[in-house]
């Protein structure tokens, strides 16, 4: 679902004093004459629906555990079940009263008060594709089957309806999903693109771990041989292209294309999206806090992008279904997985909340789906849809509580359950795209963009 652009190369380079021949351009192209290829990542040029109400617009950043954690051994344990569902994890106390999570999650523990837990998130698949894509869009994938992989018939993610819906022109991209590509050998999981939106809305993929010493994002760079002096040079040969519009038949089109040329370069030329990725620029002090690993050094560049205006960010913990745990899932949770997750989220609260920005942005961490409340025989649980967590902080969201309940095994919600639309309802709203929002499919039908409702009890700390 991901492509390479590739700018053509000319063995004789031309020079015009008045521009270029329309022969050439067809074989030049404009990412060549560019010298990039951003065409993914180009903002989209479509109106939204007028309609709707929304909350003033903010910025959402996506702590994705993918391949689904066990919500009985973090954020809903039974400690009262028998020891087959309870399992080996003990509660602890935490900073509100009456309220206890896993005692592998003790810096998450003290910060409950910033942050509330949905216990009774619910659907019926328990297929990581499908799942995720319900998960990351707010709505079922169309057509879903057992591993059914991303195709261009799929909703939308979030950041590429934002961009589709509400267009920018600033060289900021309206996504960056980071640092793992959810694709392993033939299945490329659903929810990562823009779905029948089209490539142009697809959010940036980061597929390199920033905890590297030579991390870097190609993306950004010009190519080799390409200077900012030389780019406004050829973006001087692009306006000149560009005025001679008898070289195109429609004139709307051509618009389009230069708008789009115009937010490359400012893209290529933003000092401040550029200098986002030098995760290598913090303090040492600060790295240490998120912890020198993958997990920690992504959330740190999540902070980043947010700080540079980046409206949505994901943050793909681990590798593809890195908490997939069918076996040995207490070991791996306890040495593996819950440490580094535990002293990111709470470095990445703790820097939102001290520098304000908390205020205007949600953290959302969840999963595609829970654990089997039942061990199996290998000593790991399985998947199960009916019922999972959520952690919401920021944007309004009031901390210190706990969403709905599950029953005595947390098999299923005993309260009101909420499904992933509701999730994606959530988000739009806070995102500043309004409940009604209207885009068409790929047969030109005009469909709902969501058709779940917001999680109210989150704002107003009315739990039901």
């Amino acid at each position: 679902m991901t492509r390479e652009d590739q700018p053509t190369r000319r063995s004789q380079p031309h020079q015009h004093a008045i521009g270029i021949r329309r022969r050439e351009l067809l074989q030049v192209g404009y990412s060549g004459l560019l010298g990039v290829g951003l065409n993914s990542v180009l903002g989209g040029r479509a109106k939204a629906a007028d309609s709707g109400e929304a909350r003033s617009p903010k910025q959402v950043v996506i702590v994705f555990l993918t391949g689904a954690p066990s919500h009985h051994d973090t954020f809903d344990m039974k400690p009262d079940a028998p020891k087959e569902i309870r399992g080996d994890f003990n509660p602890i106390d935490t900073s509100v009263a009456g309220i206890h999570y896993s005692e592998h999650l003790p810096k998450l523990a003290a910060r409950a008060h910033q942050y509330a837990v949905v216990r009774t998130l619910s659907h019926s698949d328990n297929n990581h594709l499908m799942s995720t894509h319900h998960v990351l869009t707010g709505e079922r994938q169309p057509g879903g089957f057992f591993d059914k992989v991303a195709s261009r018939d799929d909703w939308p993610s979030y950041a590429s309806a934002l961009a589709f819906l509400n267009p920018r022109n600033d060289g900021i991209p309206s996504g960056v999903n980071l640092p793992t590509f959810l694709l392993q050998g033939p299945l490329t999981w659903p929810g990562q693109h823009a779905g029948f939106l089209g490539p142009i809305y697809d959010p940036w993929q980061i597929k390199d771990d920033p905890n590297k010493a030579d991390f870097k994002v190609d993306a950004l760079s010009l190519s080799p041989g390409i200077d900012v002096n030389r780019l406004g040079q050829r973006k001087a040969l692009l306006d000149s292209v560009n005025a001679q519009q008898r070289f195109f038949g429609d004139v709307a089109q051509s618009r389009r294309m230069s708008s789009d040329q115009s937010l490359a370069v400012s893209m290529l030329t933003s000092s401040r999206l550029a200098a986002a990725f030098e995760v290598h620029r913090e303090k040492d002090e600060v790295r240490d806090r998120y912890g020198r690993n993958m997990t920690g050094q992504s959330l740190l560049l999540s902070r980043r992008l947010l700080e540079a205006g980046v409206p949505v960010v994901q943050a793909n913990i681990g590798s593809v279904q890195n908490w997939d745990s069918h076996s040995n899932i207490f070991p791996r949770l306890k040495d593996t997985l819950l440490p580094p997750l535990d002293q990111g989220v709470a470095a990445l609260l703790d820097d939102l909340s001290d520098s304000g920005m908390l205020g205007d942005t949600l953290v959302m961490m969840l999963g595609e789906f829970g654990r089997t409340p039942k061990i199996n025989g290998n000593k790991g649980r399985d998947h199960w849809g009916p019922c999972f967590f959520g952690l919401f902080a920021g944007a309004g969201v009031q901390g210190g509580q706990v969403i709905g309940r599950s029953d005595e095994t947390a098999a299923y919600p005993a309260t009101r359950a909420y499904s992933p639309n509701d999730v994606g309802a959530t988000v739009y709203s806070l995102l500043g795209v309004p409940g009604d929002a209207i885009v068409r499919d790929r047969l030109n039908r005009p469909v709902n963009l969501n058709t779940g409702e917001v999680i109210e009890p989150l704002f107003t700390g009315a739990s039901v």
